[in-house]
Parts: C-alpha cells; sequence; structure tokens
C-alpha cells in the first residue's frame, strides 16, 4: 500500500499488542447490566476445574452493547451462509432468550456433562 494515498475518513488505524493478539478461549459468557451500562464476564469452563475462570470482562454502554449484538447477528447470518447453520443441538437458550445459570446445574463441578 501506498503510504502517500489519501486515507478514508472513516478508517480506525488499530494496534493489536502481541499479549492481546493471542486471544484468550471462552465458552461462557455471562451478562448482566445496569442502566447504564452492560458487563460481560467470559470466562471458561472445562472439565477438571473446579469452577469457571473468568479471563476477562468487558463494560459498555446500551448503545455500544446493541452495536455489539447487531455485528455479531450480520457476522454469524455471513458465516451461515457460508458455511452452514450453527447447530445449537437443542441446548442452551434459544434466540433472543435469557437463561439462568441454575437451569444446567453445577459448573464444573467434576460429573459428567455434555
Amino acid at each position: 500500500m501506498d503510504n502517500n494515498q489519501p486515507k478514508p475518513q472513516n478508517q480506525i488505524q488499530l494496534e493489536l499488542k502481541p499479549e492481546i493478539a493471542k486471544g484468550n478461549y471462552s465458552n461462557l459468557a455471562i451478562i448482566s447490566h445496569s442502566r447504564s451500562e452492560f458487563i460481560i464476564d467470559f470466562a471458561t469452563t472445562l472439565p477438571g476445574l473446579a469452577k469457571p475462570e473468568i479471563g476477562s470482562r468487558i463494560i459498555m454502554t446500551p448503545e455500544h452493547a446493541k452495536r455489539l449484538m447487531n455485528a455479531l447477528f450480520d457476522n454469524i447470518s455471513k458465516y451461515e451462509a457460508q458455511f452452514g447453520v450453527i447447530d445449537l443441538g437443542g441446548k442452551g437458550p434459544q434466540p433472543g432468550g435469557t437463561f439462568n445459570l441454575a437451569d444446567f446445574g453445577p459448573l464444573g463441578g467434576g460429573g459428567n456433562k455434555s
């Protein structure tokens, strides 16, 4: 790319540090909210772990949470158009629904859970 070319006005320059680039694995998200913010805790629950470990917490305004929801919906739609429908196996919340962790029994409690 020619560094002398003008950049589009809506382009954002981002820096991705190596320690962030490796990412964090999460197979559980716990979402709570107040009037002014949404809090999303990303956790990992694996067999043999006593309890899920929160690896990252993201706090955002309701407006940004809705933008994230729309962006996820758009990207999932594109993914499914390319690779097929993501099968949830009949487990977990239905689209647009909520659930309580207690409905799923103990997490990481050493029992066999599939």
